[in-house]
């Protein structure tokens, strides 16, 4: 039974590795649950010699009454160990092992309690470094209303998903811009694209109702604007040539300032973005700059031979190095053309 599990475990990872490798994800570790069998009995061995563990019902337990929550279970009946057990056991091991300055639980809200718990525990043993271990809780993708279950077949396949986004930008390059080199790879960036913006784009608390038609929509509010846009800006400073320095000086129009307004908030999204653990205020952000600046676009002859070209093109280069680097941190790619 063991070698089957192996055998199960070498396969699956094998076949994630090809969507990791689609979405531009790598992990230092693939250790999983198994990885920490070894390591619980310590935990135990701490609890009980900070006389922590009590018996609940024949259960191994921490209470948590002073915290207002229910008691943290260790071992079951049997002596089986839990999730609690094995999480513990994960915490002691990485601040060990990468003496981590913040350890990020990317884990749905319906487990809020027992990280609660965990990290209680951790504290009760006497280590602080436990206030370093956060909890950030996302919400639930829905099909019909309901919460996505494998057991109940209510289920949807990201590799299908991701492929057929692909699919779609492929025919949208076809039937628009079939000369373009590269196309192929334009097709993945743009498809997997479409795919992550519209998962990050929305707060990371609220549900979301899944709806392939609207998650591959290649207009509005979506990944593919975002990098048509950018793909715009390098469009302009190709047909321009030498680039000029980055200086604002001379623009006095409000559609110019609108955009400059916009790139000076960069900084400011980027720190609260992290503070709040939020992705949907970068990818936000980077909707109203693209708006404000495709209605630069669509108002400003760029390229005309005056003595403000050059301020001109030095916004739109600012506008892409922004817009780049905004999708650089959803984890995006930006093709140059599209």
């Amino acid at each position: 039974m063991t070698e089957l599990w192996k055998w199960f475990k070498v396969e699956s990872l094998e076949a994630f590795k090809t969507i990791y490798f689609l979405l531009g994800v790598e992990f230092d570790s693939y250790n999983g649950e198994a990885f920490f069998n070894d390591k619980m009995e310590e935990i135990v061995t701490l609890l009980q010699g900070a006389d922590l563990l009590e018996t609940s019902q024949g259960a191994k337990v921490v209470r948590m009454e002073e915290e207002n929550m229910p008691p943290c279970l260790i071992k079951k009946t049997d002596g089986a160990t839990l999730y609690a057990t094995r999480d513990l056991a994960a915490a002691l091991y990485r601040k060990r092992h990468y003496d981590f300055d913040a350890a990020l639980y990317i884990v749905g809200q319906e487990q809020t309690i027992h990280f609660k718990q965990v990290m209680n525990v951790l504290k009760k043993l006497g280590f602080d470094w436990a206030d370093d271990m956060k909890h950030i809780p996302f919400g639930l993708y829905l099909k019909d209303g309901k919460k996505m279950s494998t057991r109940k077949g209510r289920v949807i396949l990201l590799q299908e998903v991701l492929q057929e986004a692909i699919k779609i930008a492929e025919e949208n390059i076809k039937q628009k811009n079939p000369s373009l080199k590269n196309a192929d790879k334009v097709a993945q960036d743009v498809g997997v694209g479409a795919i992550i913006f519209h998962d990050l784009k929305n707060d990371r608390l609220n549900d979301i109702e899944f709806s392939l038609d609207h998650m591959l929509t290649f207009e509005g509010e979506t990944g593919p604007y975002i990098q048509y846009t950018y793909a715009r800006t390098q469009s302009l400073l190709r047909k321009a040539g030498a680039l000029p320095p980055l200086t604002f000086e001379g623009l006095d129009d409000p559609e110019s300032w609108e955009v400059i307004k916009q790139l000076r908030l960069f900084p400011e999204i980027i720190e609260k973005s992290w503070q709040n653990y939020s992705p949907s205020v970068v990818a936000k952000y980077l909707i109203d700059t693209s708006q404000s600046f495709n209605r630069y676009y669509g108002k400003t002859k760029i390229i005309s031979k005056d003595s403000n070209q050059p301020t001109r093109l030095a916004l739109v280069q600012a506008v892409g190095i922004v817009l780049a680097e905004g999708l650089r941190l959803l984890g995006m790619n930006c093709p140059a053309e599209m």
